[in-house]
């Protein structure tokens, strides 16, 4: 199965070119490299601690992949089911997809969401991301966006839906929640979350 949602030579260069662009953003943010533990992880799987958010993957990593699924499918609504703009942006879906996951990661590396989180989340001593999983994070994303590509649609639902039932479930967090939190903080979900 194909889908002329991937991005064809002039895409894929222009997804390297931003990701370029989002690394030295990030470095000129004054983000860390790297943990400041010293070491890069594979997989980090301890969601209240000061490694979060510092490695290639942690529990956050399926949303990420999950924004993917969702990229991909509001660029199949859009540009091939219903033609806006007369369909012409679906040659650049991914690079489109990566400005708007980067551009989360940027905002999510600034000091009012890093104090935001903190606020409202269970997040108390959340410092934002290193670089390398501001990177990592837009590469699950991608990873997604090209398993949407592959699979129906409805493999695609079912894989967003397995993951969020299965941080949710693991962590008492997804991307659900994470959402609401940060646009509606409630308490008794902040208190829930607290307990796991």
């Amino acid at each position: 199965m194909t889908s002329h949602l991937l991005p064809h030579r002039k895409a894929a260069l222009a997804t390297i070119i931003l990701l370029l662009v989002v690394l030295a953003i990030l470095f000129a943010m004054g983000r860390p490299a790297i943990c400041d533990c010293g070491t890069v992880k594979l997989w980090h799987g301890v969601v209240q601690s000061s490694e979060n958010s510092q490695h290639i993957a942690d529990w956050y990593s399926p949303s990420h992949f999950t924004h993917g699924l969702i990229m991909y499918a509001a660029a199949f609504l859009l540009w091939k089911k219903w033609a806006l703009l007369g369909g012409r942006p679906a040659k650049w879906a991914l690079p489109i997809a990566v400005i708007v996951e980067a551009a989360w990661e940027i905002s999510e590396n600034t000091e009012a969401v890093i104090n935001r989180y903190r606020e409202a989340t269970i997040s108390l001593g959340y410092a934002g991301d290193s670089i390398v999983n501001s990177m990592a994070d837009i590469g699950w994303m991608i990873a997604g966006f090209y398993v949407a590509a592959r699979i129906p649609w409805q493999a695609s639902l079912l894989l967003a839906v397995f993951f969020e039932l299965f941080t949710l479930w693991a962590i008492r967090d997804n991307l659900s929640l994470n959402i609401v939190m940060l646009v509606w903080p409630i308490e008794a979900i902040k208190q829930w979350q607290g307990m796991g």
